[in-house]
């Protein structure tokens, strides 16, 4: 009877860079979902989410997590690099942490993969992917079925 206090809406965050391609598709996506049946053309209803659009990167503590939410456990910082041109001879060493990931987004937002969607609640993540983002939604729809 009281089962549905205990469920909370899921939060969702996309890291969005209005430039890319993907991102712009991922914010319509997610939007959608929220107002339109999801998956599209079913008889199911909208997604019950919360959802926050954030055109700037991830701190290094979000990169942190968002890195622990992801499948494959080799995933690090690099991960968030895109093959942009602008992107080569990240950090002086080669090496990318959480931290100078931050801040190479800060001087240069075209050297990050676009979009970074995290569903914080879940423990999902897709990084530059819209593909990833139909997953995490496919599993918001599953557990609110």
């Amino acid at each position: 009877m009281f089962r549905g206090f205990l469920r909370s809406r899921p939060a969702v965050s996309i890291f969005h860079h209005s430039s890319s391609p993907q991102s712009t598709r991922a914010v319509e996506l997610l939007r959608s979902a929220l107002i339109d049946p999801y998956p599209p053309g079913s008889k199911a209803g909208p997604l019950d989410f919360d959802l926050e659009v954030v055109e700037s990167a991830p701190t290094p503590d979000q990169v942190k997590t968002i890195l622990s939410y992801l499948p494959s456990s080799s995933a690090g910082p690099s991960t968030f690099i895109s093959s942009h041109p602008s992107s080569s001879g990240i950090g002086t060493d080669g090496q990318v942490t959480s931290k100078t990931l931050t801040e190479l987004a800060r001087a240069n937002p075209h050297a990050l993969k676009w979009p970074i969607v995290v569903d914080w609640m879940g423990g999902r993540a897709s990084i530059g992917d819209v593909d990833g983002v139909r997953a995490i939604l496919d599993a918001i729809r599953k557990e609110q079925s």
